[in-house]
């Protein structure tokens, strides 16, 4: 616990939440216990790995886990391990939240209602075009938010030759491997390209052209929040969402389901700020 925490001492009566991931990382574990702290809650979240999902899971069942984050690998397969599965989760077949209520299990997908919400408030209109650079699970998430939001006209460009026509056609849009000369309203980043630490840090996942064509960029990569894609959308002067924003409303969404309590924005730009330091 950290200096002035309000959380009352661990004890047998302390809540345990955690996260499920192939590549574990800090920024969950910091938000949700900086929250925990904060608000005084007697909670604690503890980040994992497991070469056994199947085991993890009925682990979360049986020892009354309250919460549970799935990441990649897992975000399917724990589809059919779980009792309930929300319409956020459903419609693209992608899990990242689980709340354990007496042994019951009910999967949701938190990622996909912090697009819708981020949409909302950037005011996007369903009339404009979006571009969506990526075909794995999140960019499943993020399509299906504005395909359900009535965007249109969108098109997956994605190098995997299996999925991102899958996810096109499950969208209603069109498909290309390359980006080429193509310009939208909307142009989205659901790929490593730009994320620290990546082989591509360095490099935007849009070029010049494409990125002052745009109405707004979104780059669902987080660390750095300040991608070299949004530093180039900033300069053009276009607006931007950034995976910062997106991993901070689905980390707050998942708290509120675990907990009961939902903190203000306040508390979450600063639980936000704390774990990406």
């Amino acid at each position: 616990m950290t200096a002035g925490s309000r959380r009352p001492p661990l004890s047998k009566d302390t809540r345990l939440c955690i996260s499920l991931a192939g590549r574990p990382s800090n920024i969950g574990t910091r938000f949700h216990n900086h929250l925990y702290d904060v608000l005084g809650l007697d909670f604690i979240y503890k980040a994992f790995t497991t070469d056994d999902i199947s085991a993890a899971i009925a682990g979360v069942r049986a020892l009354g886990i309250r919460g549970c984050s799935v990441s990649m690998p897992f975000k399917e397969t724990v589809l059919s391990l779980v009792d309930d599965v929300e319409p956020s989760a459903k419609s693209i077949r992608s899990v990242n939240t689980i709340v354990n209520d007496d042994g019951r299990l009910t999967a949701s997908n938190t990622d996909y209602l912090a697009v819708q919400q981020l949409i909302d408030e950037h005011g996007l209109a369903p009339q404009q075009s979006v571009l969506i650079r990526g075909s794995g699970g999140m960019a499943g998430a993020v399509g299906a938010a504005f395909a359900d939001g009535g965007f249109g006209v969108g098109v997956v460009v994605a190098r995997n030759p299996v999925a991102g026509p899958a996810l096109a056609d499950r969208l209603g849009w069109e498909y290309t491997a390359e980006v080429g000369a193509r310009t939208a309203d909307i142009v989205v980043n659901v790929t490593p390209i730009g994320m620290a630490g990546g082989p591509e840090e360095n490099d935007a996942a849009f070029q010049d052209a494409t990125i002052r064509a745009a109405h707004t960029v979104f780059d669902v990569v987080a660390l750095p929040s300040e991608t070299p894609l949004i530093a180039a959308a900033r300069a053009a002067g276009v607006d931007v969402i950034t995976g910062a924003q997106v991993i901070a409303l689905q980390a707050a969404e998942q708290f509120a389901r675990y907990t009961g309590v939902r903190p203000n924005p306040e508390q979450i730009a600063e639980a936000s700020a704390v774990s990406r330091a």
